[in-house]
């Protein structure tokens, strides 16, 4: 598994392999294969229609998508397309929505990219993972911005790529990005700064460890698991 798109994500399919699809998603460009039975159909109009319209987010861990007699779990920071009085719709299909939603202008931004954190803390490490049951590095700081209306390509290199360099860690704000770097030289981690020499990031488990010039400082084994790269500023 490489990543994982969330219910109300689009993308558009580029080849075709028995019951499986290689797709590129609109929202980070990330390409991967999906089964068939896994996505419904749209035409051209509704994927231009999805990617100039800003979408509203489901804002709990957890919550229930009704359509007909039919009940879907979706997860915090699925995407609800055309998002109107508690009720979203893919297409042609209409689903009725009980939750927390966050629409675009309502999105809190800076302030809110910390406590979006938090509110992964402790879930599982998983290699390609988006949500509290299972989440990689780069997928923590994505769905977190996500959830503050701040797009963020897939990977950690490629988000290095993004925003504006913080040239001393002393600088760094809480919400900035610190990437990581391996014996070659190669962007391979990434977390989400917070104040007090603090940092959260997915290693084992979304977890806080203190972090300096050096790197990321593990708490639990008191040594250096990650070396400091550079900082990003997206806000």
């Amino acid at each position: 598994m490489v990543s994982q798109i969330l219910f109300g994500e689009h993308f558009e399919v580029i080849e075709k392999l028995g019951d499986w699809y290689r797709i590129v998603v609109a929202y980070d460009h990330y390409q991967g294969w999906v089964l068939s039975s896994q996505f419904l159909p749209i035409d051209y109009a509704e994927f231009n229609s999805l990617n100039n319209e800003p979408c509203c987010v489901s804002f709990d861990i957890v919550q229930l998508m009704f359509h007909d007699d039919t009940v879907y779990n979706i997860v915090l920071g699925s995407s609800l397309p055309h998002f109107k009085e508690k009720t979203c719709r893919l297409g042609s299909t209409a689903y009725r929505f009980e939750g927390s939603v966050k629409c675009p202008e309502k999105l809190l931004r800076t302030q809110g990219i910390i406590e979006n954190a938090y509110m992964y803390l402790n879930s599982p490490y998983l290699w390609g993972g988006r949500t509290h049951f299972g989440i990689d590095c780069s997928g923590l700081s994505q769905m977190v911005y996500k959830l503050a209306g701040i797009r963020l390509k897939r990977d950690a290199w490629q988000q290095a790529e993004q925003g504006s360099l913080v040239h001393l860690v002393d600088e760094a704000r809480p919400g900035d990005l610190a990437f990581f770097d391996n014996e070659e030289g190669r962007i391979t981690h990434v977390g989400i700064v917070l104040s007090g020499g603090k940092i959260i990031h997915a290693s084992g488990k979304v977890r806080i460890d203190s972090l300096d010039h050096h790197g990321i400082f593990n708490n639990d084994t008191k040594r250096y698991s990650h070396r400091l790269r550079l900082i990003k500023r997206f806000v």
